[in-house]
């Protein structure tokens, strides 16, 4: 059993003749003679975890702010259980209960098993109004970013870096520490690939390795939709694109331009925040319009995984699904029963709330039995040089102890299997095919979904929307005409264009269109819309009302 969390304050050593507040490592000194502009002294580089209240309007900090809130390492002591040691830049502020969370979310459950180097992310809830100044530039940014990627205002992000490695000069016989990012931003891929270099210098070097690490990260320029930036930290160049309103879609990826003098060599990421889909979604792959429907409906969805590193990205995947539109219920990609939030989540006198949970312990299995969808994957299997798909099962064959992966759900789902899309991506994993390649295929098949869902909306909206030769200087301003409900369910018959995949149910000759172009055009029924979208309806608007939040909160990229 765990022991309570509690913040163990570790105060670093000082160099002799400096002054505690002055004190500054060689490392930290040798890094910043290397970047231009360093700036000026920086009156909370003391590393520790004591704040002295909120960052001053005019903080030296806010290049940093713009990437990250904090950096948090994380230790298990033999009394104390997990103990945050470490939170830099030392005057930022987080409340006890995001202290405790950020401790037991940044641990492998007990059941996972985690040996070695493991990643994964969390996100919690902010506890509390605003405790320090967003960057200036932060409304540009959420202006020009797609939403997919908007800054998080209630919630942080953590990206965990966990090594658990035999250690004979350890009590307990093990090493096991955790390094956190904290951020606002979902740029998973970029912040892996930040800790992936920067977490073994730490381990290695601890705390003046961290701290140049930080100011290197306060040299950076602040995220900007549309650059393409170049990113310096501990000798190794991150060039990365920071997605704009004004991409494409289907953009292709990052590629290196214009830096061919740039020494050393920059590690180009083709993207800030997508995560191998494919790789992610196959154990899943044959129920992907299953779980595509489920995320559209915004449905209670448990992923029980092995691993905090599995169940995180199976969650990020499933909510990614939705793009260019933005998940708009909540979602934590992983979770415990140590969570703030578990008895609000695990609650019985009540509907279980609009929300995807990633867990590793069996114990949910037990205490969500209630929930509608339980999600349970393995470690991936491959059978015949092809990964083990999971088996739709009813949650009757839910059991608590020795559950059989599978996706355990009583919804019926509108849209049948895509079976030419799975023997596609199949095929080129037998023939082992680029990852890129069949990813993108993955990828464009879910936008096209959505788009053919949503564009009906947009047709009828804009059916609302006053003439354009009616607005004039002279005349008081048209009003728009008020959403009905049914009206915009009549429309469907006629509005187009076709959903991209065949709808489950006995239609008896149905009407057909015709949908695609050339050799690739096919029949779908032509009632597929108004079977589809009611459902959709039905859970987004509430009587009486002309919209719910979640329903205006669906807007595009």
């Amino acid at each position: 059993m765990r022991r309570g969390c509690r913040l163990l304050a570790v105060s670093p050593a000082t160099p002799p003749g400096r002054s505690p507040g002055n004190a500054r490592p060689a490392a930290a000194v040798s890094a910043m003679d290397s970047l231009s502009s360093p700036g000026p002294s920086r009156p909370g580089d003391r590393l520790g975890v004591r704040s002295s209240g909120a960052r001053a309007a005019a903080t030296p900090w806010a290049r940093f702010s713009a990437w990250l809130e904090c950096v948090c390492v994380v230790t298990f002591d033999l009394e104390l259980g997990q103990a945050l040691e470490l939170v830099y830049p030392g005057d930022f502020r987080l409340t006890d209960k995001e202290k405790s969370s950020i401790c037991y979310l940044s641990f492998p459950d007990s059941h996972s098993g985690c040996l070695g180097d493991t990643q994964f992310s969390f996100r919690i809830r902010q506890c509390g109004g605003q405790r320090s100044p967003w960057p200036t530039d932060d409304g540009r940014y959420d202006r020009e970013a797609p939403v997919t990627l908007q800054r998080e205002r209630a919630h942080y992000f953590g990206y965990v870096y966990f090594r658990q490695v035999k250690d004979s000069s350890v009590k307990r016989g093990y090493f096991q520490k955790s390094l956190v990012l904290v951020s606002r931003l979902p740029f998973v891929r970029l912040f892996q690939a930040l800790l992936s270099l920067v977490a073994p210098e730490y381990f290695d070097k601890l705390a003046p390795c961290l701290e140049a690490v930080c100011n290197e990260i306060d040299q950076w320029p602040a995220p900007v939709p549309g650059q393409t930036l170049n990113l310096p930290v501990v000798g190794v160049v991150l060039q990365v694109h920071i997605p704009s309103r004004a991409d494409k879609p289907e953009s292709s990826p990052l590629k290196q331009c214009g830096q061919e003098s740039l020494l050393p060599a920059p590690l180009v990421l083709t993207s800030v925040h997508e995560l191998d889909l494919l790789r992610c979604l196959q154990p899943v792959l044959t129920h992907v319009q299953t779980l595509w429907e489920l995320m559209l409906l915004g449905e209670p969805l448990v992923v029980l995984a092995p691993s905090p590193a599995v169940s995180s990205e199976m969650v990020l995947a499933l909510t990614s699904c939705l793009q260019p539109l933005r998940f708009c219920c909540d979602y934590r990609p992983y979770f415990t029963i140590h969570d703030s939030e578990f008895k609000e989540f695990t609650t019985r006198t009540q509907a279980p709330p609009s929300v995807v949970l990633g867990v590793t312990n069996p114990f949910f299995i037990k205490t969500l039995q209630h929930w509608p969808h339980i999600l349970r994957v393995g470690e991936p299997k491959m059978s015949g040089g092809l990964p083990k798909q999971v088996k739709l099962k009813k949650p009757s064959r839910l059991k608590t102890l020795d559950t059989k992966p599978g996706l355990y759900t009583e919804y019926t789902a509108h849209l049948r299997r895509d079976k030419a899309l799975l023997k596609r991506l199949l095929k080129g994993l037998q023939k082992k095919r680029p990852a890129g390649v069949l990813t993108a295929l993955l990828r464009r098949h879910l936008l096209e979904l959505t788009q053919s869902f949503i564009i009906p909306l947009e047709h009828y909206m804009a059916s609302l929307m006053p003439l354009q030769k009616s607005i004039t200087p002279w005349k008081t301003p048209p009003q728009i005409r008020p959403f009905h409900q049914d009206d915009f369910l009549c429309s469907l018959e006629h509005a187009g264009p076709q959903l991209t995949c065949i709808l489950k149910g006995g239609f008896s000759s149905p009407p057909t269109l015709m949908a695609g172009t050339g050799s690739g055009a096919k029949r779908w029924p032509v009632n597929w819309k108004p079977c589809t979208w009611r459902p959709f309806v039905r859970r987004t608007l509430r009587p009486g009302c002309r919209a719910s939040p979640r329903w205006r909160s669906w807007t595009w990229s």
